[in-house]
């Protein structure tokens, strides 16, 4: 993919990307893909179509077969490339209790702030902040597995925004959601200026977060209208 002199490299960009489990199963054949800065993009696919594999690899969290990733135009290679790119990186898992685990709100949010070398007055401060921006102002305390399961979708958002990254990679955001959380996720994820890609299997959701949409099928990704 090539850029014209002086243009600003996207924040992910992948080229050719190919995987396969280790019994044999292909599951991304050379996959093409490109998300600038600011942009919103949506993915869609079926059960099974490899779009969380996809996700895994763009965060270096599976290795593919073959192919090139790079992010914020840096080709990724080593485990040191990956430890700093993840640094500027938000992953929302599928599963909120996957993400969350210590005993409560605040420690989880500030956990993210403080490894990246914040003091605990800092991490607090900004936790504090990021929980007030998402309507979870008073959370604090509160026992992490205890919340309800939309409770812990944002406060697992809470987790990565409060590291502040440049790009955030969202796999199924509105999984199990009310329809009222969902609209409060839609003017979070509306509000933010960073780019990223959602998965989800809602077109609709992503109609109205994104402004590109994708479907991967067959281990390729195309391009859908919206």
């Amino acid at each position: 993919m090539e850029r014209q002199k002086g243009e600003a490299p996207p924040v992910l960009e992948l080229e050719a990307l190919c995987f396969a489990y280790p019994d044999g199963r292909k599951v991304l054949a050379k996959v093409d893909f490109r998300l600038d800065a600011g942009e919103k993009a949506g993915l869609m696919g079926y059960n099974g179509s490899g779009k969380t594999t996809f996700l895994r690899c763009v965060m270096g969290l599976l290795k593919p077969a073959s192919g090139v990733v790079r992010v914020f135009g840096r080709r990724m290679e080593t485990a040191e490339d990956w430890r700093d790119a993840r640094r500027r990186m938000g992953f929302l898992f599928q599963d909120s209790d996957d993400q969350l685990f210590s005993p409560t709100v605040l420690e989880d949010v500030a956990f993210g702030p403080l490894n990246l070398g914040q003091s605990p007055a800092q991490a607090r401060a900004v936790s504090l902040r990021v929980l007030k921006e998402l309507g979870l102002e008073g959370y604090e305390d509160r026992i992490t597995y205890k919340l309800s399961g939309g409770e812990k979708r944002l406060v697992a958002l809470a987790t990565i925004l409060a590291m502040e990254p440049r790009v955030l990679l969202l796999d199924e955001p509105t999984n199990g959601l009310h329809p009222s959380v969902t609209d409060h996720l839609v003017s979070i994820l509306n509000g933010l200026d960073v780019a990223f890609l959602a998965v989800s299997h809602h077109m609709e959701f992503l109609r109205r977060v994104a402004c590109r949409f994708y479907e991967m099928k067959d281990g390729r990704l195309a391009v859908l209208n919206s």
